[in-house]
């Protein structure tokens, strides 16, 4: 049976599950998105939604094609889509979108037809539309290895110069991190060159919030934002490197300076972080829970209530893993006895094999070696949602279980993590968002570029002989891991998902910009009609592969839609 069949079914039973009433008293309706409780609220009614990221969205080079995309987006029951509020150049572009310019110890914003102008298009048609735009206002990712340093992917060294004038395979902003960010920052205005700068030198967050506060006061009364997000997944280390200073406290305080500094120009719209989600159990809090959480919404009649969960710690996340294990060595067993009480195992992926680790081991994930202790974050009073993301094929968000498979382990462990991130919402008593997650398939593996590098290390442009087996898993695993994590998310009470990212095609090409007509080597198209593709970085859902993605997210759209 394919995905599109089952899926409604089971969406609608689970939204049933895990529904609320549906109309809030507690203030006056806002045509703004607020919270009430651990759900969203626009004009009264609870707002749960389905969304998908399209960080290139201004850099369309038409108006049309906004329009086109932004609609197709809705057709499909889309309900927020994910962007880039900056585009961060240290020199003026020939062609294309920029939005600041960062060089000689100064700053300018660019406020023409190929500046911000292109943003408020966007934010314009999706009002049109119906839809709201989360806009993110910096990236910790902005890698120049031959300026900082060497990436390293598996056995591979990846060199690749990509510092203005340079002949780069892609395009300006078709990477997600080719929009500038907070390394731009410290490039021009650091002192010792550190990524961790941009969070504590004075000079830079001056900066930094002189540029959030032209673009949050432009769009404050805007209906058509969601919500600002501070940075798409800070951490400590970017491709440049941290000092020994940078801790989880280091990025904490950034986090509550900078949401004070939006909510201070910006009351209407809710403040997130945008960060991975990480956790740091033995973490001191600066921003400790000293209070019994907000009384949860009432269940809906014949429901119970959600019981909170127990206390993220080091003994009860061991714990949960000793008990996961024996259960999946039991079901194994039975497997292997022809149970028919057997759980159905289903997919085998080509990556990396599983590998033994220390009972012990928390991971990074949990042990605050990324830099960010999202509770700690998530308690901040200005930050009015949590955020996470999910990227298997980057970061590991668990232990692996060698009673699974690679791809049984990758995705139970974006189960867990699903679960466990509403976990600690229910426990802080706000709404938690899944602000991006992916999969890379077989058929991508070759645009596949990792957010810390713009090489495609499984692609021609990598300068190193390809010898690996396939990497990623196939077009219908992946529909499996999304279909499995996106019900996870639904029963355990995410009020928002985001899938990374949306593919088209179609669009007007033109030299030098994101959709250029001469860049055959990265998914898009040198048509006779100059047409061309939406960058694809090994996430896009594009083509024949693509539609059953925006199947399941279109029928997941319908089943939360029918929440609110």
């Amino acid at each position: 049976m394919k995905v599109s069949q089952y899926l409604p079914l089971a969406l609608t039973a689970l939204v049933a599950s895990a529904a609320a009433p549906r109309k809030y008293k507690k203030r006056a309706p806002s045509p703004f998105v607020s919270t009430e409780g651990d759900q969203f609220v626009v004009n009264g009614s609870a707002f749960p939604f389905i969304g998908t990221t399209a960080y290139w969205l201004p850099t369309l080079n038409t108006e049309q094609d906004i329009i086109d995309t932004i609609s197709n987006m809705s057709a499909r029951g889309i309900r927020v889509v994910r962007t880039w509020a900056f585009n961060d150049v240290e020199t003026i572009p020939e062609n294309g979108t920029w939005f600041q310019l960062v060089a000689n110890g100064t700053t300018t914003i660019n406020d023409g037809p190929n500046g911000l102008q292109k943003l408020d298009k966007v934010i314009d048609i999706a009002e049109q539309h119906g839809m709201t735009v989360l806009l993110s206002l910096t990236n910790n990712w902005n890698p120049r290895p031959l300026f900082d340093n060497l990436t390293d992917f598996g056995n591979l060294t990846l060199r690749r110069d990509v510092t203005p004038g340079t002949n780069n395979t892609h395009p300006r902003n078709f990477l997600s991190n080719d929009f500038g960010g907070m390394d731009v920052y410290v490039r021009q205005f650091g002192v010792s060159g550190q990524h961790d700068e941009f969070y504590t030198n004075e000079t830079i967050l001056s900066i930094f919030k002189n540029y959030t506060t032209q673009i949050v006061s432009r769009y404050a009364n805007r209906t058509g934002v969601f919500s600002w997000e501070l940075a798409n997944d800070p951490r400590c280390h970017s491709s440049v490197a941290a000092s020994d200073d940078c801790t989880a406290q280091t990025v904490t305080r950034w986090h509550s300076d900078v949401a004070q500094h939006v909510r201070s120009i910006d009351p209407n719209h809710l403040v997130s972080s945008g960060s991975q989600g990480f956790f740091c159990v033995d973490c001191p809090k600066l921003f400790p829970r000293v209070t019994p959480p907000p009384p949860q919404t009432s269940p809906a009649p014949g429901q119970r209530r959600r019981s909170l969960p127990p206390p993220l710690t080091r003994a009860n996340l061991l714990k949960k893993r000793r008990i996961a294990r024996k259960r999946n060595r039991e079901a194994k067993r039975a497997a292997a006895a022809g149970s028919k009480s057997a759980v159905r195992i289903r997919g085998n992926w080509i990556a990396t094999p599983t590998r033994r680790q220390n009972d012990q081991d928390l991971g990074p994930a949990f042990d605050g070696s990324q830099g960010v202790d999202s509770e700690d974050i998530f308690n901040i009073p200005e930050i009015g949602f949590g955020t996470f993301q999910l990227f298997p094929d980057q970061n590991s968000y668990g232990v692996d279980d060698p009673n699974l498979t690679p791809f049984e382990n990758t995705v139970q462990q974006g189960i867990d993590w699903i679960q466990q991130q509403a976990a600690s919402a229910a426990s802080m008593g706000k709404p938690s968002a899944l602000t991006g997650f992916g999969l890379v398939t077989q058929e991508n593996s070759p645009f596949f570029t990792p957010f810390n590098t713009s090489v495609a290390p499984f692609g021609s442009d990598s300068g190193q002989p390809i010898t690996q087996q396939p990497f990623g898993v196939t077009d219908e695993q992946r529909d499996d891991a999304y279909q499995q994590w996106i019900s996870t998310g639904i029963e355990a009470g995410l009020r928002g998902m985001i899938q990374y990212q949306w593919g088209q095609s179609g669009f007007t090409a033109q030299a030098g910009t994101t959709i250029s007509p001469d860049n055959t080597e990265t998914g898009q198209s040198a048509n006779d009609d100059e047409t061309g593709q939406s960058p694809n970085d090994g996430y896009s859902a594009q083509g024949v592969s693509g539609i059953s993605v925006m199947d399941i997210l279109g029928q997941a759209a319908q089943s939360f839609a029918g929440d609110s």
